[in-house]
């Protein structure tokens, strides 16, 4: 069952780029990457789909319903964590944990001090003194403190350090045993492909690509690395090399094309050991931005 499907969704500005044609479908209790880089259409993506800012073509649903006309009762059933987070700095964690718990129906403060606890958050400081770490693990908090049946993240780990990312993931592993769905948007590419079943990568506001992470990273592009006796030659001329470096004794390709061909190439070069390796999603990522 689709938790969230997206038609040609379109957002369009004036002078700046939007995002535009984009469509997918998330699965219920699946984790769900969203990929580009900065400025790629990310956020606007997730803004639209929460009806922060309107659509300007296409349509979308959360739980079946539709994002425009039926976004109030959408809000009751989602945890949504910005990338950047802003809040009353005069006010105690605990108090504004509290408040925004009570626009939930199933609002449980047990809930709410056992995840701070995970996260080693101190409720009882103001958002003055806390470091943009600790600003973060507030909103992730507040993301989750309702049980929400969707969870949408926005670049979750800035201001993490490693430590804390771990309990995090630890985190929405829970959750998602618990039955969430969740839209994971990063820049971050290992840990989408630490987390996620399937990814959408975007670029420059359209969508190039919806697959799952191990079809992404097997049987698609692979990474190759030759040792030669002597000097490497400078370049191997071959269609499908997408990329190549040389050094010293060595070559590294990153190769898409039929590996047949790639072998009888290989035959005919000074070749004393080979090695073939499946890509990681960065590497497969760069070749989509590339190409």
């Amino acid at each position: 069952m689709a938790i969230v499907e997206l038609h040609q969704l379109t957002k369009s500005y004036k002078t700046n780029r939007g995002i535009e044609d984009i469509s997918f479908s998330i699965e219920e209790g699946e984790i769900f990457g969203f990929i580009g880089p900065n400025g790629a259409g990310k956020s606007t993506t997730i803004r639209t789909l929460l009806n922060f800012i309107y659509p300007t073509g296409g349509s979308a649903t959360i739980f079946g319903k539709d994002i425009v006309k039926q976004s109030k009762g959408i809000r009751q059933h989602i945890g949504y964590l910005p990338s950047e987070v802003h809040y009353y700095d005069d006010m105690k964690v605990i108090d504004l944990l509290t408040y925004s718990g009570r626009f939930y129906k199933n609002f449980k403060e047990e809930r709410m001090k056992g995840l701070a606890a995970s996260l080693e958050l101190d409720v009882s400081r103001k958002i003055e003194d806390l470091s943009f770490g600790n600003r973060k693990k507030v909103g992730i908090v507040q993301a989750l403190l309702h049980e929400p049946r969707l969870i949408i993240l926005d670049e979750p780990t800035s201001g993490l350090d490693p430590l804390m990312q771990h309990h995090f993931f630890d985190l929405l592993h829970e959750e998602q045993k618990r039955g969430a769905t969740i839209f994971f948007s990063s820049h971050v590419l290992s840990e989408v492909q630490r987390m996620c079943n399937r990814v959408a990568i975007i670029k420059e506001g359209r969508l190039l690509k919806v697959e799952s992470i191990e079809s992404l990273t097997k049987n698609k592009v692979k990474n190759v690395t030759l040792l030669f006796g002597s000097a490497a030659p400078l370049s191997i001329e071959l269609e499908g090399i997408v990329s190549q470096e040389a050094k010293n004794q060595e070559i590294k390709l990153l190769y898409s094309g039929d590996i047949q061909a790639l072998l009888k190439k290989l035959s005919t070069l000074p070749v004393q050991d080979v090695l073939i390796e499946e890509p990681s999603l960065e590497e497969v990522f760069m070749h989509y931005y590339e190409s």
